[in-house]
Order: C-alpha cells, then sequence, then structure tokens
C-alpha cells in the first residue's frame, strides 16, 4: 500500500511517496515539485564484499529525454554516457548522505535516481537529495537521517525557498542547503558577491526552511518505515590494535610533524611497514590482513594528529591555526596560449590557461529540467596523478575533477563581463600540478590571474581559501571542543571533520562548499569560519593583486580579434543574402569569422586588423541606410527619360531627376552623365515609401571648388563649360 506525506517549503508543496513504484528496492520513494518528479531507490548488500577497507556507497543520478517528453540529442537516440549536470547531481546527493553511515559499515549500498517527469520550472537535484534520505530512513539500512535539502535565492533583497528557474534568473545567489533537525550538513553553490553577513542570513533561512521535509520524512518512517538491520562493524581486533599501538604510538608524531608532504609520507609509511611485518609474527599471515594495517594504521595516524591539533596546539607543517602557506602568483609564462596564470599555495599548485573563442565556441547541451542550456564560459579542471607523485590509470576526467571544475567555475562566473562588454566565449584549462590539499581553490586564483593575462575585463580579481575544523564530541556526538584551521593540508583534510571552501573578491562571497564528516555542525562554528576565510581571501587578493591587478591592456597576439557591429535586425536577411551569398563572401574576401545575432549584432572575429576592416566596409556597405544630406560618390545604373538611378551603397540607389544633375537646365539625361558612370551626389530626401531622392546638382555646389573632372572622375557626357 502505498503512503505519501507532504511538506510545505517556500509556499510550493513537496510531496514524497513510498509502497506504489520499485517495491523490491530495500527503500524507495518518489519525489514531486510541480510537476518534476523523481524516484529514487535505494538497496543495500547483505554482507560485506570479502577484502573491502572502504565504503562502497555509490550514488547515481539519471535524467531520461522522455520525462520532457523530447529525443536525446545525438546518433544513437538513447541516453548514455551521464552528462556533467548528472554527475554533479549525483555528488550533491552523495556527500550529505555519506558522513551519515557508521563506522565500521563496509556492506555495498546503492542509492540510483531517476528523473520521471521535467516541468521546466523545478529542478531535480534537490528532490534527488531529499528522495535519497526518504529512501535510506525508509530502509532497513542503517542510516542515521533524516536530511532536508532546499535551494536559496533572493530576489530583490529577500530570500526565497526552492524557486523557479524563472525566478532564479532575477536571483543573485544560488545556495543548495543541506540540514538535520538543528544543524548544517552541508551547502554548495554561487552568489553575486554576497556579503558575508547576508550569507550567514541565507544559512539561517536555509536551515528554516529545511525543517517541514525532515517532519516530513519522520512521518513517513513511522508509517512505513522497516526495522534497521543489524551488523556487526568490521575494526580491528582490540589485541591487534593494542599491539599496534606499542609498536609506533612513541614515534608516529615526529613522524607527523615532518613538514614536507612527500618526506612526512615516507617516514609514516616506514613506521606502517615496519608495524605490519611486527604484527604478522605475532599473529601470523592469516590473521593480519590488508584491511587490519591499514585500519590500524589509519586510527593511530588520525587519533595523533588529532591530539596535536586539539591538545599541542599544533599542525602537521608547523603553522599557527589561522597562518597561511607561502603564496606565489605569476602570469604569462606560456607563450601561445591567450593567457597562463600560475599560483602556488604552500605544496599546491595551479596552472591555468585561458582561450578566448567566438560566440559558436559556447557550451550547449540538453537542459530536460529547464534553465540555461548553453554556457559561454568553461572551467575545466584536470588532476594528473603526477601531482601527488603518483603513477595510476590515464583517462578522462572523473566525478571529482568535474566537481571541482564546477565549483571553480561558479566562483569565477559571477565576474566574467557580459557578452555585450566582452563577445566572446572563455575556457579555463586548470592544470594541478602539485596537490596538498584544496586545489579546487588554486584553480580559481590561478584561473583568475590567467585571465587578467588574457586582457579579460574582469569586474573584480577572485580568490578562493578552505577553512577545516578539527573537534572533540561526547557519546552523544555533541560537539564539546574544537579548532578551526586556515588553509588545510590534505591529511587535515582526511583526518579532520570539515573542508569548507570559501571563493570571493574584496566586495563578497562568489562561490562555496561544504563537506563534514560529521553529522552536522552549529551555525556559530560556520559564522566563526566564513569570517576567517574572508581575512585569507584578503591576503591571497593582495598577493595576487601585486602580480597583476587588472587586465592587460593588449591582448595575446594569437588571440582573435573582434569588432561589434549593431544593425538594424530587420537587415539580417539582407546581410545573409540568398542562400548564405553575402555572409560567405564578406567571409571569403576577409577571412574573418562572422556571428549573427537575432537582436542585430554582428560579430567579426579576425586575426588581422586587415580584415577587421574589410568585413566592417562590407557589412557597412549592405546594411547602411542612406541620410539625407550626406554625399556619396555612386555608380549610373540606369538612363532614363526623366533622369538616372545611382546606387550610392551596396544594392542601394536613388534618382536624380533631370533637373538636378546640373546648375543648368539638361535637355537629354544622355547629355550629362552615362551608364556606369561614377558621380557625386547628395541625398536632399527620402519619401514615405523609402524612395531616396539624389541631386547631382546639389553636391557639385557642397563640393564647389573641389568638384573638377580631373579630380574626382566626373566625367559627363557633354562639355560643363557652363558649370
Amino acid at each position: 500500500m502505498s503512503h505519501k506525506v507532504t511538506a510545505k517549503v517556500g509556499g510550493a508543496e513537496i510531496h514524497i511517496e513510498s509502497g506504489k513504484i520499485a517495491k523490491q528496492a530495500d527503500g524507495s520513494v518518489t519525489v514531486q515539485l510541480g510537476d518534476t518528479i523523481v524516484l529514487v531507490a535505494a538497496c543495500g548488500s547483505s554482507k560485506p564484499r570479502p577484502g573491502l577497507d572502504f565504503f562502497p556507497l555509490t550514488v547515481d543520478y539519471r535524467e531520461k529525454a522522455a520525462a520532457a517528453g523530447r529525443f536525446p540529442g545525438g546518433f544513437f537516440k538513447r541516453e548514455g554516457r551521464p552528462s556533467e549536470k548528472e554527475i554533479l547531481t549525483c555528488r550533491i546527493t552523495d556527500r550529505p548522505i555519506r558522513p551519515l553511515f557508521p563506522k565500521g559499515y563496509f556492506n555495498e549500498v546503492q542509492v540510483q535516481t531517476l528523473l520521471l517527469s521535467a516541468d521546466g520550472e523545478n529542478d531535480s537535484d534537490i528532490l534527488s537529495i531529499n528522495g535519497a534520505s526518504a529512501a535510506l530512513m525508509i530502509s532497513d539500512l542503517p542510516f542515521a537521517g533524516p536530511i532536508g535539502a532546499v535551494r536559496v535565492g533572493r530576489i530583490d533583497g529577500a530570500f526565497v525557498a526552492n524557486p523557479t528557474h524563472e525566478q532564479m534568473e532575477s536571483s543573485d545567489l544560488d545556495l543548495v542547503y543541506v540540514g538535520n533537525e538543528s544543524n548544517m550538513v552541508m551547502f554548495e553553490g554561487a552568489a553575486d558577491e554576497i556579503a558575508e553577513a547576508d550569507f550567514l542570513e541565507a544559512l539561517k533561512f536555509g536551515q528554516e526552511s529545511v525543517a517541514p521535509l525532515v517532519a516530513a520524512q519522520k512521518e513517513l518512517c513511522a508509517a512505513v518505515g522497516k526495522a534497521k538491520r543489524e551488523f556487526i562493524p568490521r575494526v580491528v581486533a582490540p589485541d591487534v590494535m593494542a599491539e599496534a599501538e606499542s609498536i609506533i604510538s612513541d614515534r608516529i608524531t615526529d613522524a607527523l610533524l615532518i613538514q614536507a608532504k612527500l618526506e612526512r609520507e615516507a617516514a609514516c609509511n616506514a613506521l606502517k611497514d615496519e608495524m605490519a611485518e611486527k604484527l604478522t609474527e605475532k599473529f601470523g599471515e592469516e590473521a593480519i590482513t590488508g584491511f587490519m594495517v591499514g585500519e590500524a594504521f589509519y586510527s593511530i595516524q588520525k587519533a595523533a594528529v588529532r591530539k596535536l591539533v586539539l591538545d599541542d596546539g599544533k599542525r602537521l607543517d608547523g603553522r599557527g591555526y589561522d597562518d597561511m602557506r607561502l603564496l606565489t602568483s605569476e602570469v604569462g609564462m606560456i607563450p601561445r596560449t591567450h593567457g597562463s596564470g600560475l599560483f602556488s599555495r604552500g605544496e599546491t599548485q595551479g596552472l591555468s590557461l585561458v582561450t578566448l573563442g567566438t560566440t559558436d565556441d559556447t557550451q550547449s547541451y540538453d537542459a530536460y529540467t529547464g534553465g540555461p542550456s548553453e554556457k559561454r564560459f568553461m572551467l575545466h579542471y584536470n588532476f594528473p596523478h603526477f601531482s601527488v607523485g603518483e603513477t595510476g590509470r590515464i583517462m578522462g576526467p572523473g566525478r571529482r575533477e568535474i566537481g571541482h571544475g564546477a565549483l571553480a567555475e561558479r566562483s569565477i562566473a559571477p565576474v566574467i563581463p557580459n557578452i555585450e562588454d566582452f563577445p566572446y566565449a572563455v575556457r579555463i584549462t586548470a592544470e594541478i600540478m602539485e596537490s596538498n590539499g584544496s586545489t579546487s581553490m588554486a584553480a580559481v586564483c590561478s584561473g583568475t590571474l590567467a585571465l587578467l593575462d588574457a586582457g579579460v575585463p574582469l569586474k573584480r580579481s577572485v580568490a578562493g581559501i578552505s577553512i577545516g575544523l578539527c573537534t572533540r564530541t561526547n557519546d552523544n556526538k555533541e560537539i564539546e571542543d574544537y579548532k578551526l584551521l586556515t588553509d588545510i593540508i590534505g591529511w587535515e583534510d582526511a583526518f579532520c571533520d570539515m573542508d569548507c571552501k570559501i571563493a570571493g573578491t574584496d566586495q563578497g562571497i562568489t562561490g562555496f562548499q561544504l563537506d563534514l564528516k560529521l553529522q552536522g555542525i552549529p551555525q556559530s562554528i560556520m559564522e566563526e569560519a566564513i569570517a576567517k576565510a574572508k581575512t585569507a581571501r584578503t591576503a591571497i587578493l593582495s598577493n595576487m593583486n601585486g602580480c597583476l591587478s587588472k587586465e592587460r591592456e593588449e591582448m595575446s597576439p594569437y588571440a582573435p580579434r573582434i569588432v561589434t557591429i549593431q544593425v538594424d535586425p530587420s537587415k539580417i536577411g539582407e546581410l545573409i543574402g540568398p542562400g548564405g551569398k553575402n555572409i560567405k563572401r564578406i567571409v571569403e574576401e576577409s577571412g574573418c569569422e562572422i556571428n549573427i545575432e537575432d537582436d542585430g549584432r554582428v560579430l567579426v572575429y579576425s586575426m588581422s586588423a586587415e580584415g577587421l576592416q574589410v568585413a566592417k566596409e562590407c557589412i557597412d556597405g549592405i546594411t547602411a541606410e542612406v541620410e539625407v544630406g550626406k554625399l556619396y560618390r555612386g555608380k549610373v545604373v540606369s538612363i532614363k527619360d526623366f533622369g538616372c538611378f545611382v546606387e550610392v551603397l551596396p544594392g542601394k540607389d536613388g534618382l536624380v531627376h533631370i533637373s538636378e544633375l546640373a546648375n543648368f537646365r539638361v535637355k537629354k539625361t544622355e547629355d550629362i552623365v552615362k551608364d556606369g558612370d561614377e558621380i557625386w551626389v547628395k541625398c536632399i530626401g527620402v519619401d514615405d515609401k523609402g524612395r531616396v531622392k539624389l541631386s547631382r546638382k546639389a553636391a557639385m555646389e557642397d563640393r564647389k571648388a573641389e568638384f573638377s573632372d580631373d579630380e574626382d572622375g566626373d566625367k559627363p557626357a557633354s562639355d560643363d563649360s557652363e558649370e
């Protein structure tokens, strides 16, 4: 039997229903907002996979074109590999639920979301998060939920819960907030330089907005939830753990305090090998598995790191809690790219390369759930194995790389000039050269430097930093003590509790992402973290500005030049010509690339100034209108008894009446001009039907002394001596 609960959020109702579809899953629900519906199903294996030393949680989200009543794009009319939107929705669903599974649980869990219906107004990512929590809650899987998710926008200064795509066009904030009954669990998104105080208010609004969703899931679980399955946590045997501690606990701290990353890793690995060897000697090879060695060593490391931070006031590389690592910035080191920037923060280093292209290079994609279907600014992040001194399978970007790139991209996007001011497509390729914590924020910094080096007129420079957290909790998992850590390194991320990334300008926040290993943190801690992030960001911006504070006046000689010509939209067809004849001719003659927008903007891209000038003159010639009072040198194209027609612009001619051919009485038109003659004329009027009236006589009077046969080649058929 199906059961439905409803939560009212932001003036709209979200319906969660179970027991109707996918009943063989351990837990399944449909979640509906408007006419957008997702199915979320959760399943877990009954036994852990042998030899596994990590929690195998897989979260997958897929969009079906049928949900929007469309066919998939591409040659094969079937959905294939996941799109970037699908991958980002997988990640945003995975990250808040992962820390809510118990330690020592190694059974495989899969959470799958399918988009069943898309109304084009309400996005499905928020529904996927809420559905994952609800499906896990009513299942027998050990999940410490529920959590609720909401999107927060800000329109005309007022916060809005779950705004539609149309409303988001007017919003200066896009915050995805996830919380439990009392604390925040995760957030991510972007903003148009929102002030720190306003951002904190947005987080508070988000926490208030998720309350109905948490309550609805509790109601659903009470009605149809299953008893949670029993499981035996997979942990290291107490006697093995005690022996491991006796072998290395007196030396692990000294190894951890080695400042250089690779040297520290080598010292710790040597201790791990020694520990494994001695444990095997004592307990035998069958008893000491790879899992036991790895788990024991990780536990000892973690305890030692947390003791150093919380009790001894020490960080692994010797810094104080608020100290950043050494900062260096450099630009212009890669000669053939359109812009390049190198940013280092200790042993984290990002190299970004900028490519400028035409509007034809804009990225288009299917948008089944609505919202934008193209973007002209892209940041692609790559994380090669050598950045951490390792080897591995070399392949395309994984989910992590796509997620990190999206975070860096949305952090910089608010300062990219609009297309009217800078009509280029812009791509940043962010290559991580070294990694020791928060490479996505290094990509923000190096990407900003590269954009300025390319001559992109950014509104302001953007920098980012990560703030960590180390806590001590009681038996009820309540935080009793904590330390915030500015600019965390990789091992502080691994052994501590939070990775909070905040990016922005000197005016406000532009990008943010919070990930926790805890089940939630109070807003008071986040207030402190955001304040520390602002202080650090200010210092980073100062370092970057010391290298390059504004865009270069001269672009790279290898970047395309552009001229924007505004024409009357009614002239677009004339400019293109029949079968594209006119525009093809201009492209061939000028060597330029030309894009014509519906609003009448003609974008001309060229690598040479000469080509730009040729294209501009051709376009002006076709689209220009004849102006009253202006002189033109035109060609006689038709002789009549009453005068002649003269082409003054390509495809545009006017009549010179016989009375306007000369300042004396003309008996025959042929006495003054012949077919094909080039003469000076003046526009003396345009009637209500668009017919142009020209005068050779008026042009002669205006030109006066300059008007002569030798100078201008105006050669009438008869003697002009009377003139």
